[in-house]
């Protein structure tokens, strides 16, 4: 039987950060050289992003007096910002701390929403996976999700942790061999990432980069092989592959400073993607056939060259870039965000395909072929197309 994707959920915190108004405040810090300031505002410009969402309520309030910020509920989630608006540079010690105190209330929120959704009760769950690179703790993301969720105090819990963007194919595809092992099986995956935890002021132009794309969410899927747990619109995890470039080891990687994770994120990123990414793509697909492509954000760059990379027509990537520009790059979280506009979308079709793709330091790319699968006489907005079966892709539970 093969696993498939029954629903998926998503939060973001309520500040909204519009990405105009964060360029003028990094590029109004004291003591910035003017370098960095173009290399503030070419960043930002470039970024294709219009809005984030952050749990640092005080840096949105400080944006957007009387705005989104102001109404967060909660506490204020961290000292970032002074009266003069400068920014600070908190300890790790300090930033972690707030993440303690703050994903797990995102992660139970994004949960709940795909338990409902798949119209399965917490009771049910056999395995939790989640996923985060931005935090760490003990007990941890899992253990606070058998505790926040009530689910069984039996349930399997794995934790994939500072994987990095890449992060939530390896956790699906976890989820499918676990329901390969045990066809009764329940899984429900979680990604939280807090990535403006880690803002900082800096002359570094990765740091830079790193201010202009990042951004607060957290997405949880709910995956079985149970065909009778099929509602009316499903997504198939039909295969996955994982590919690491020759160079790139540097060019992306994710540490831990005295003032914060410190990201390495270089110009080369893009372009190693799109010299790679044609054979890499190739081990996951075949000969089969495309439908529609789910791509990673990692920034605008990064699109761009899997489209010309993949000579891919102007619109093929318009869902990957659509979440980048309403919510930036929400690390692991946001390729759920984009499977889930799919799953939702009016046009999904039955037996569609959808090629899922992510990046991740080393440089790592993951990927993972899907089929849509909708219900005879389901609403979809389109008419439904023949079976699947002749189109499908090789189940996950045999293929190797």
């Amino acid at each position: 039987m093969t696993a498939r994707i029954l629903s998926i959920g998503t939060a973001v915190p309520p500040a909204v950060l519009h990405q105009n108004a964060v360029r003028d405040l990094f590029a109004a810090q004291p003591g910035i050289g003017r370098l960095s300031q173009r290399l503030v505002r070419a960043a930002f410009d470039a970024s294709a992003i219009e809005t984030r969402h952050t749990v640092l309520t005080d840096f949105a309030e400080a944006l957007d007096p009387g705005g989104a910020g102001s109404d967060a509920a909660g506490p204020a989630a961290l000292p970032v910002i002074s009266d003069d608006e400068a920014l600070l540079s908190p300890s790790t010690g300090t930033r972690n701390d707030t993440y303690i105190a703050l994903a797990p209330e995102l992660s139970a929120r994004a949960a709940r929403e795909a338990l409902s959704a798949a119209s399965v009760a917490p009771a049910e769950i056999t395995h939790v996976v989640t996923v985060s690179c931005t935090g760490m703790y003990a007990p941890g993301p899992d253990y606070r999700l058998v505790r926040d969720l009530g689910l069984p105090t039996s349930v399997e819990r794995y934790h994939l942790g500072f994987i990095g963007c890449a992060a939530a194919v390896p956790a699906l595809r976890a989820a499918a061999r676990m329901c390969a092992a045990q066809p009764d099986a329940v899984v429900l995956v979680v990604c939280a990432e807090l990535c403006t935890l880690h803002f900082r002021v800096a002359d570094d132009p990765d740091q830079i980069l790193a201010a202009s794309l990042f951004a607060d969410g957290a997405a949880a899927a709910v995956v079985s092989a149970d065909p009778a747990r099929r509602a009316e619109r499903w997504l198939d995890l039909d295969r996955f592959a994982t590919a690491v470039t020759d160079d790139g080891e540097r060019d992306m990687t994710w540490t831990i400073g005295d003032a914060g994770f410190e990201m390495v994120l270089t110009a080369e990123v893009p372009r190693i993607i799109g010299r790679e990414i044609r054979a890499a793509v190739a081990e996951v697909i075949g000969d089969g056939r495309v439908d529609t492509w789910a791509v990673h954000p990692g920034g605008r760059a990064v699109l761009d060259r899997v489209e010309s990379g993949l000579d891919l027509p102007s619109d093929a990537l318009a869902a990957s870039r659509a979440v980048l520009r309403d919510y930036g790059n929400m690390s692991s979280a946001t390729i759920l965000f984009i499977l889930r506009s799919l799953l939702d979308a009016d046009t999904l079709r039955d037996g569609e395909t959808i090629a899922t793709l992510a990046f991740g330091p080393g440089l790592t790319m993951e990927a993972a072929l899907l089929t849509a699968g909708v219900a005879a006489g389901a609403d979809t907005g389109v008419a439904e197309t023949a079976s699947t079966d002749a189109v499908r892709a090789e189940p996950v539970a045999s293929w190797t």
